[in-house]
C-alpha cells in the first residue's frame, strides 16, 4: 500500500504518496511542471525531457515523470537553468520536423504550440531540418502526418496499454526515428487496428487527426484515455 510522504516543491511543502512520481505529486497539488510525453493513465517514459527538474543533492537534472517522490525531497521546478533547458528542447522539436501551425488541423488546440507560448518560445536559434516526410491517409477514418510527430509515444502506449492492440511502435534511431504501424505497414492495412481512435485522442499535436476536419478544427480529448484507465482500476 502507498504511504503518505511530504516533499518540498519550490520551497513549499506538499503532501504526496510514495507511489507517485515528482510530476504526479506536483500536478496533484496544482504545480504544473511542463510535459509533452506524459499523459495521466499511461505509463511514464521520460521521452520529451521537458519535465526535467532540479533535486537538492543531485548534480544533474532529473525527469519528473519517471523520478519517484521521496519523503523529504526538495525539488525546484522553475529556475533560469530549467527555463533555458526547456526552451532549447522545444526549439529542437520545432526544427526537427515541419510544424507549420497556420495550416495545421490542431492549430490553437496543440500542446506543443501551447507550451511554446507558455515558455516564451517565439523563434528558434537552430537551422531547420525541413525533412520531406510522408502523410499516411490509408486509414478510412484517420490520418498520420509524420511532419508533425514529436515522437512522444503517447499513441504507442494508448494503443498497447488501453486498447491492447499494439498497432504502433517507433522504428529506427535518432533523427531517423519514425512512428510505424504493424512493422511499417500503411495504417489502413494494419489488421490489428480496431479503429477506436484512442491513439488520435492521445496525440498532443496534429500528427494524428480524424479525417474531415479543417485548420484549427481538430480538438483532442485526452481525458478519455485517462478516464478509461481510472475506470479499469489503473493509475
Amino acid at each position: 500500500m502507498s504511504q503518505p510522504i511530504s516533499i518540498r516543491i519550490d520551497g513549499e511543502y506538499i503532501k504526496a504518496r510514495d507511489d507517485q512520481s515528482i510530476l504526479e505529486a506536483a500536478w496533484a497539488n496544482g504545480k504544473m511542471i511542463p510535459a509533452l510525453c506524459y499523459m495521466k493513465g499511461l505509463s511514464a517514459v521520460g521521452a520529451c525531457r521537458l519535465c526535467m527538474v532540479e533535486v537538492a543533492g543531485v548534480g544533474r537534472l532529473l525527469p519528473a515523470c519517471t523520478t519517484p517522490a521521496e519523503d523529504g525531497m526538495s525539488v525546484t521546478t522553475d529556475s533560469q537553468r530549467l527555463q533555458a533547458y526547456r526552451k532549447m528542447v522545444l526549439e529542437l522539436l520545432f526544427v526537427e520536423r515541419n510544424h507549420v501551425c497556420a495550416v495545421c488541423v490542431s492549430n490553437n488546440h496543440c500542446e506543443l504550440q501551447a507550451l511554446a507560448q507558455r515558455l516564451g518560445v517565439t523563434n528558434v536559434r537552430y537551422s531547420y531540418s525541413y525533412p520531406r516526410l510522408p502523410v499516411d491517409t490509408t486509414h478510412p477514418r484517420y490520418v498520420l502526418d509524420h511532419n508533425r510527430c514529436v515522437l512522444c509515444s503517447r499513441c504507442v502506449r494508448a494503443c498497447a496499454e488501453i486498447e491492447g492492440a499494439h498497432v504502433w511502435d517507433v522504428a529506427a534511431r535518432g533523427i531517423q526515428s519514425r512512428l510505424v504501424s504493424e512493422l511499417n505497414r500503411p495504417w489502413g492495412e494494419a489488421k490489428s487496428c480496431t479503429g477506436c481512435g484512442k491513439c488520435v485522442q492521445a496525440c498532443p499535436t496534429g500528427a494524428m487527426a480524424e479525417k474531415g476536419w479543417g485548420v484549427e478544427e481538430m480538438t483532442k480529448h485526452g481525458q478519455v484515455v485517462s478516464r478509461l484507465t481510472a475506470m479499469r482500476g489503473g493509475r
